[in-house]
Order: structure tokens, then C-alpha cells, then sequence
């Protein structure tokens, strides 16, 4: 087994809060983070500067930013749909970026009421706003849509290009829904690595059939080397009916270990954290990592 050094970017701060029928305070939300780092993340996503009124979990992001700005990270990253956004996350003190749009027209129109196609202009918008700082894409519904079922790899990789060819950094393959198999995780990273190169493409998946773990594991097996994944299995996303929490960073850290990749991440100070954040969200979390240790 191969040694290899697996990055894993924490989204539980902003995709696991999201969905969230209890929002924490600014302060909690800093805490998290700051527990986060001291378990060793180097990549967190720490809010979205989206509307408050959609996502209302995610208002006050911008104090978020503003306290946490100057934290020891790799990447603090921020979420933002549009030009708006950016020029919001920069005053916030944000200096890495998260964009999305989706492999489904019908996803599209419903999570950034845009096209595609218009989401792809606000991206090049994005794109010239931000600079040369770094930027990501999630690809949403890579694998499937609650609304149109199916979707096929050739659409997955005919958005993936065109965000290529107009500055994306990297691609986050998104299973928004959790639908997708250990095949189909196969199968889609082996149409999209025949014209993109694997160092450009990560993971992100959901729970919502336990297949998460074994979708993780056919990446690594397909030579993915980023996973974004959700401490405790926090998460979902308001506006996929049906989502589930993500991938949990302390499970995927497990399997990472048994597999014999390294994250530099201390898997039982993330469990400490997370455990803290049951007492902050007043309910448990799925993780497995933390059945046997309430």
C-alpha cells in the first residue's frame, strides 16, 4: 500500500451547517474552526456569502471570516455564488474561493436560479474578480439529480472542461444526493481522467445510502488524492430533497489509515471536537467514529 499524502478539505463549518434546522452563534462557529485546526485541518470551508434568507445557517459568515482570517490554514475557504458574493468574502478578509454550479440544468435553476450556461458567465465574472487566488468548483449532481435522475458522465465532463478552460483551479466532483456506487465512482473518474488531469479532481460525497465509504475507497483505488468530508457526518443540502450528511472526516480518516495514506490530520482530537459539537447542537451526529465514544 502506498503511502501517499491524501488531502482532505473540512466543509462541516459551511456545507455541514447549512441544512441545519439549529444555526450556531459567530462564536461557536470560530470555535469549531479553531478545534478544527488544532486537529490538524489545513483546509477548512468556513461560511458562504450567499442570500441570508435561503440559507439563513449561514448568515453572518462575513464575522466568521473576519475572526478567523488570519488562522493558521492553507486555505480558508469561501463559498460564494457570484461576483456579490466575492466582493462580500474579499471585505470579509477571504482569500480563497468556492464556486458552484451543477451537471443538472434543473439543479442549477433551482439552487442558483441560473442556467448552466449563466452560471458558467458568473463564473468567468468570479474568475476575473478573485484574481489569481485560488478557486474551486463543485460540479453538483455529478452523479445523479433529485429531479432529473440520471446523469450522464459526457454532461459531467462537457461543464468540467469549460470551468477548466475558464480558470478553475480544481473541479470538486459533487454526489449532492448520495446516490453514487463504488461503480459509478469508478466509471465517471475514469471518463473524466482521460481528459483531465486527476490532480485537478476531488471528492465529494454524502451518506444518504451508507455508500460513501465505499465511494471514497474507489476514488483512492482511481488515483483521487482530495476528498472533502464533514466532521461527525454533519450536513445535507437544503435544496437536494432526500440529502443526507456528508462523508465523516473522522470515518474517511479511518479508512485513509487503513489503506495506508496519511492527512496529517489527528483523528481522535477530531472526535473531541465533534463530540463538543453534539453539546453545541443538542442532538448526535452519524459518524461512526463516534458511536462508542458518547
Amino acid at each position: 500500500m502506498s503511502a501517499e499524502t491524501v488531502r482532505v478539505v473540512e466543509v462541516g463549518p459551511r456545507d455541514g451547517l447549512q441544512s441545519r434546522g439549529v444555526s450556531l452563534t459567530v462564536d461557536q462557529r470560530v470555535e469549531w474552526i479553531s478545534r478544527l485546526i488544532s486537529a490538524g485541518l489545513g483546509e477548512i470551508e468556513a461560511g458562504s456569502f450567499v442570500r441570508e434568507d435561503r440559507v439563513p445557517s449561514m448568515a453572518a459568515s462575513d464575522e466568521v471570516f473576519r475572526h478567523c482570517s488570519d488562522a493558521p490554514l492553507l486555505h480558508l475557504w469561501a463559498l460564494i455564488p457570484n461576483q456579490r458574493g466575492a466582493l462580500r468574502a474579499i471585505e470579509a478578509g477571504a482569500s480563497s474561493f468556492a464556486f458552484f454550479t451543477s451537471a443538472s440544468e434543473t439543479f442549477s435553476e433551482t439552487n442558483s436560479r441560473c442556467s448552466i450556461e449563466k452560471s458558467l458567465e458568473r463564473f468567468q465574472e468570479v474568475r476575473q474578480t478573485t484574481g489569481a487566488a485560488a478557486l474551486r468548483t463543485y460540479l453538483s449532481c455529478s452523479f445523479g439529480c433529485p429531479y432529473e435522475g440520471e446523469i450522464a458522465p459526457e454532461r459531467v465532463l462537457e461543464v468540467a472542461l469549460a470551468l477548466l478552460q475558464a480558470g478553475s483551479d480544481e473541479l470538486v466532483i459533487s454526489d449532492t444526493i448520495g446516490i453514487a456506487s463504488a461503480d459509478t465512482t469508478r466509471a465517471l473518474i475514469d471518463r473524466l481522467q482521460r481528459e483531465i488531469p486527476l490532480e485537478k479532481l476531488s471528492l465529494h460525497l454524502h451518506d444518504t445510502r451508507g455508500s460513501a465509504l465505499e465511494c471514497a475507497r474507489a476514488g483512492l483505488d482511481a488515483g483521487i488524492r482530495g476528498f472533502d468530508a464533514s466532521a461527525g457526518g454533519l450536513g445535507g443540502c437544503p435544496f437536494a430533497p432526500g440529502s443526507r450528511g456528508n462523508i465523516a472526516t473522522e470515518d474517511l480518516l479511518q479508512l485513509l489509515a487503513e489503506q495506508g495514506h496519511d492527512s496529517g490530520i489527528d483523528r481522535e482530537r477530531l472526535i473531541e471536537s465533534s463530540l463538543w459539537l453534539e453539546q453545541c447542537l443538542g442532538e448526535r451526529l452519524p459518524a461512526r467514529s463516534l458511536t462508542d465514544r458518547r
